[in-house]
């Protein structure tokens, strides 16, 4: 019998064969690079943590071994300065909230040392201009003092919001004082109004929502996790 490939039914019939088998590859293919994928995102995350505790351009064979020696526990902790989880394992606590997951009740927490000082490593993230920003934020062991800070987005403009991704922008951040008086006080101020050079960073010109959108963003997690940070000295 001859096939009419002409007819509705024909064409119907060929189109599902089509779509099963693109479908069954796409499948196929997900199934078979999914290891890498979290692979390479498990690294990328630990590449930004590193960089915020200016440890930078490691690449992907050292950073698992450089991640080891600096990071010491992943903790859990909430806004009320509770430790959920000790995160003594590694890699089993915080470091498995993904950004979406985190909130007041559920903020990662890295503490780690750098030659013999420790650190407390903080994630954020918040809004930009046109989607997604994120960031780690190092403090010193007063939890006061910013000791680094690494930022990227999402899809913020090139050549102007992106620009938090660089390490000009970032390395403004370092010896700021995060908190005085108890009160989160690090702000991210439009490009040439610094008053206080204690507190203040400047923003990107021609950029002012990504920069607003970074101090947002930090100014929303330093009082997220200002209570423990304050323990920190009692």
């Amino acid at each position: 019998m001859k096939l009419n490939t002409n007819s509705n039914a024909y064409t119907i019939t060929y189109a599902a064969v089509v779509v099963v088998i693109v479908a069954f590859l796409l499948a196929f293919a997900y199934a078979g690079l999914k290891e890498r994928s979290d692979s390479n995102e498990r690294i990328d995350k630990k590449q930004q943590i590193l960089a915020a505790l200016n440890i930078r351009n490691v690449d992907k064979v050292q950073t698992e071994d450089k991640y080891k020696e600096v990071v010491m526990t992943d903790a859990i902790v909430n806004a009320k300065g509770d430790i959920l989880k000790q995160g003594v394992q590694k890699d089993q606590d915080g470091f498995k909230v993904d950004r979406k997951s985190m909130s007041s009740e559920c903020l990662p927490l890295y503490v780690c040392k750098v030659g013999n000082e420790t650190k407390y490593v903080i994630p954020m993230v918040g809004k930009g201009l046109w989607g997604s920003i994120w960031g780690f934020v190092a403090l010193n062991a007063d939890g006061q003092t910013i000791y680094g800070a690494y930022f990227s987005h999402e899809s913020e403009t090139a050549g102007l919001g992106s620009l938090i991704k660089d390490e000009p922008f970032q390395k403004e951040f370092q010896g700021k004082k995060a908190y005085l008086n108890g009160t989160p006080a690090l702000k991210v101020v439009k490009s040439g109004t610094v008053k206080d050079a204690n507190t203040e960073c400047d923003g990107i010109t021609g950029a002012t929502l990504t920069s607003n959108g970074v101090n947002d963003m930090i100014h929303k997690y330093l009082k997220n996790y200002q209570a423990y940070l304050a323990s920190l000295n009692k």
